[in-house]
């Protein structure tokens, strides 16, 4: 598969996975969001809230379930890495007393698998 057909396929899973959030009573607060600080590599995929409760939800979605599925290439480095920038986007909006839950939306073919609290 090329660049452009899995770049497709990631906008697609977002989209699907926003829409996923959305029913289950969450507003999305940011997609794709970038920090501003240059030593901060990366981007958030889906920001939701719902009452108190912030998401921060790294989207995966792969043509098929093989090599692990999707779920897996969110491996502890990619998880640190949303972990900083989730702190980047907290102090810069400062929300006050609020849950944050760390959640992964796979998409292997065409079946989403929603892991709460993932890590």
């Amino acid at each position: 598969m090329n660049d452009q057909s899995n770049h497709a396929r990631g906008r697609w899973g977002e989209a699907r996975a926003a829409s996923h959030l959305r029913s289950l009573g969450f507003s999305i607060l940011d997609r794709n969001w970038r920090p501003t600080e240059p030593e901060l590599r990366g981007d958030l995929d889906l920001i939701a809230r719902r009452g108190e409760l912030i998401v921060f939800c790294e989207v995966k979605a792969r043509r098929s379930a093989r090599f692990g599925g999707a779920a897996a290439a969110v491996d502890q480095v990619k998880q640190h890495r949303v972990r900083r920038l989730a702190a980047s986007w907290l102090r810069l909006h400062d929300l006050g007393d609020i849950d944050v839950r760390f959640d992964v939306i796979a998409i292997d073919g065409v079946t989403l698998s929603h892991h709460r609290a993932a890590f």
